[in-house]
């Protein structure tokens, strides 16, 4: 029986866990309080990841079981007892973080490649604007997605989400649901335990990081390269506890299917490259050098980047393509469902929604603002596509994530179809040039963050409609979470690029380059540690071209002549400073994607060639019945970031291999057994092991132009006296410490026969 909107009345036999009629503290000051403060931090976290290899997880559940944690903590300090409301509350405040640090993280760092500065203003606003947007228009939805389609669309993270609060409920809660209070029930411990592993395995991955980065105990990167006859081709990986976790949360098919693409490319294409290319005796465009003087990295730059490029492109537009009819059907049921939506004065305390006309005044005003923001650069064409791109797939990332979880909702695929429809109309208006790369980039961000936030919604609606919280109340909670997420995640995006900013001497990259520098009204200064040698003030050049230097943004002194390449920590090629100091370069593969999309289609100068062999990959692959996404975002990334996720998903399948075959399984069903799985203790550990070593390396990219004393005097020691970081053996030696993580994360998920962990 589907859900009767006239009368108010819940689908026939479903109950919520708390009762409608009963009212417990849900939208108190600190529940939302301790939401967005854990937005802001998982946030963070999802944005490292997502610049460095284009993905994120869930935080739902983490910041679930943290709230819980410690709310527990301050009970026993003598404040209130919480209610599950409350918990459901900061849950959903504190989910909105991550799903807005994709959309950033995917986009907005295009702008860098595309010739122009990560303004703080633009960066917040598309930030704030389509996260909002987002979570307004899936609004209207509830009614058809979450209640009239319950027991029809699943949201996997939505009801793990609701069990683990339902677990830890507290006496309070227990007692309005009806259960008996029994503050020692095995719930309530297993709820401490729960806690307790995964702040553990925060501090582990927070620890093991800083010992291995900022301490130079060990190498935070292993690498190997091959002479003939695999001459060019290499193999590494990054030792860190966030990519094991992520690799042991996405389970091991999507892992080893990424790591194969970067097999393809560091194994078989550089190396064939390198085979056919050392005999030439001129450089093979779109590279400047001769191809046997280029490192394996400087050939994947050059040509392995556009094959990867138009392979993931292809692969999005596939898999979009393959979705279309869950496509209509979503956006069917988002109209027809459009006119069900309740009102803050429904009966039922859980069916009030925020009022249709304040859902409708706020899209407007958003709208409004994009249109006039200046920093957006923004035209009424490009608000209108934002506008039905934007309801489009706010739409369908709801109704999908809902069928398939939000680990397989494809939103890049989404941008990537927004970054093509207006890019091509924007070409066929004549609007081509500077302006509109920013114009065409901003509708695409928003878009991108609209979809993603509105999938992050849809599960938190879901969690609380199982629980029984009131949905208006979980409205306002993600609105704020993600107004104050996308404050903080735009200045991180920034410290992050500027950390890793290299300015190269010009006599390096570009010697005798001049200009007229009376016609540059931009100036700028060195920032970081590099600005201690040289406090002059330079004009800003964006240069276009690859005559007499690379591309880019250059610092010109008053004379005309050109002083520095100013080489970003985001998608940059210098690793190391003048004084010889190394630096992290983030790859943001999905933004680079985004902005060869932009370019290649307004200045129609993209090297087709090698896309189209990229676009070649992804087809075969389908043809071969095999999904190409993951595949291709492995072509694109470097080995060195997919082959550690490779490993915590070959350790997730040993873990479940070793679990599955316990007594207390065998009458479960496949997708019972891997939803066990994915709520498990092993779970935890890796959502700690992501969350500990992410921040981690957040807090050291931003000290590193405090401490710069510090660092160089630790990689002087580490060079001279630590085995473990220099020397013939330090590839080897640096496993050990990783070893001990992964023999941690295998020995915790492992379970007890005759007792299936709760969840």
């Amino acid at each position: 029986m589907p859900y009767d909107s006239a009368s108010g009345q819940p689908p026939a036999g479903f109950k919520p866990y708390i009762p409608a009629g009963a009212h417990l503290p849900e939208m108190t000051l600190r529940a939302l309080v301790m939401g967005v403060v854990l937005g802001m931090v998982f946030g963070a976290s999802s944005l490292y990841l997502v610049l460095k290899v284009g993905l994120t997880v869930s935080a739902s559940i983490p910041v679930a079981v943290i709230a819980i944690t410690l709310f527990g903590m301050a009970r026993k300090m003598g404040a209130r007892e919480s209610t599950i409301l409350e918990n459901s509350i900061t849950q959903t405040a504190g989910s909105a973080g991550e799903s807005l640090a994709f959309g950033l993280g995917a986009t907005m760092p295009a702008i860098l490649i595309l010739g122009f500065d990560l303004e703080i203003t633009r960066v917040m606003l598309v930030g704030v604007l389509g996260g909002l947007l987002g979570i307004l228009m899936m609004i209207p939805m509830r009614r058809t997605m979450i209640v009239d389609a319950h027991g029809q669309l699943k949201y996997p993270e939505g009801t793990a989400c609701a069990e683990v609060l339902k677990a830890a409920a507290t006496d309070v809660s227990r007692e309005a649901a009806g259960e008996e209070r029994d503050p020692a029930s095995d719930a309530v411990k297993d709820a401490k335990r729960r806690a307790a592993i995964i702040f553990g395995g925060f501090g582990i991955g927070l620890l093991y990081k800083t010992l291995s980065v900022s301490f130079k105990g060990w190498r935070d990167t292993v690498n190997f390269e091959f002479g003939a006859p695999l001459k060019g081709g290499s193999a590494g990986a990054e030792v860190s506890p966030e990519l094991l976790g992520v690799g042991y949360i996405i389970g091991p098919r999507i892992a080893l299917t990424m790591a194969a693409g970067g097999v393809l490319s560091y194994l078989m294409l550089i190396p064939m490259i390198k085979f056919f290319g050392d005999a030439l005796s001129a450089p093979l465009a779109p590279a400047t050098t001769l191809i046997r003087d280029m490192s394996p990295d400087e050939i994947r730059n050059a040509y392995v980047l556009y094959i990867g490029a138009g392979a993931v492109a292809a692969a999005g537009l596939i898999s979009l393509v393959r979705a279309m009819p869950m496509i209509w059907k979503s956006l069917s049921a988002g109209l027809s469902g459009m006119g069900k939506s309740s009102s803050a004065d429904a009966t039922l305390r859980t069916d009030r929604d925020i009022p249709m006309k304040w859902v409708m005044i706020g899209c407007l005003a958003i709208i409004a603002i994009i249109t006039v923001a200046t920093p957006l650069h923004m035209n009424l064409l490009g608000a209108l596509l934002i506008l039905v791109f934007g309801f489009l797939f706010s739409t369908v990332s709801s109704r999908l994530t809902g069928e398939i979880g939000s680990s397989s909702n494809p939103i890049s695929g989404m941008a990537v179809a927004t970054l093509l429809f207006t890019c091509l109309i924007f070409l066929v208006m004549g609007w081509t040039g500077g302006q509109y790369y920013v114009t065409a980039l901003s509708v695409g961000a928003i878009v991108c963050i609209a979809a993603s936030n509105a999938g992050t919604t849809s599960q938190d609606l879901k969690t609380g409609f199982l629980v029984g919280s009131t949905p208006r109340m979980q409205q306002y909670a993600i609105l704020c979470g993600a107004f104050a997420s996308a404050l903080v995640l735009g200045p991180i995006l920034l410290k992050l690029n500027e950390a890793g900013t290299v300015y190269v001497p010009a006599a390096q990259v570009a010697p005798g380059l001049s200009v007229d520098a009376s016609k540059l009204t931009q100036t700028a200064r060195l920032q970081g540690p590099q600005a201690a040698s040289d406090a002059n003030t330079y004009k800003v050049w964006q240069k276009n071209d690859s005559v007499g230097g690379p591309a880019g943004k250059y610092l010109v002194a008053d004379d005309g002549k050109v002083a520095y390449l100013v080489d970003p920590g985001i998608n940059g090629v210098h690793k190391t400073r003048p004084d010889g100091t190394e630096v992290k370069k983030y790859d943001a593969p999905k933004a680079v994607l985004m902005s060869y999309i932009i370019k290649g289609i307004l200045d129609q100068e993209l090297p087709w060639t090698l896309v189209l062999f990229g676009v070649m990959i992804s087809v075969v692959l389908e043809m071969a019945g095999i999904a190409s996404l993951a595949f291709t975002v492995g072509v694109y990334l470097p080995l060195v970031a997919t082959l550690p996720i490779a490993v915590g998903g070959l350790l997730r399948w040993g873990v479940d291999r070793r679990n599955n075959k316990l007594p207390q399984y065998e009458k479960l069903t496949p997708e019972q057994c891997q939803a066990a799985g994915d709520r498990s203790s092993g779970t935890l550990l890796a959502s700690g092991y992501i969350a500990g070593g992410a921040l981690a390396g957040i807090i050291i990219a931003i000290t590193a132009g405090v401490l710069t004393d510090f660092d160089s005097t630790m990689a002087k020691w580490a060079e001279a006296a630590n085995p473990f970081y220099a020397g013939p053996d330090a590839n080897v030696l640096t496993l050990v410490p990783y070893a001990l993580i992964i023999g941690l994360l295998y020995w915790v998920a492992r379970e007890k026969p005759g007792k299936r962990q709760q969840t």
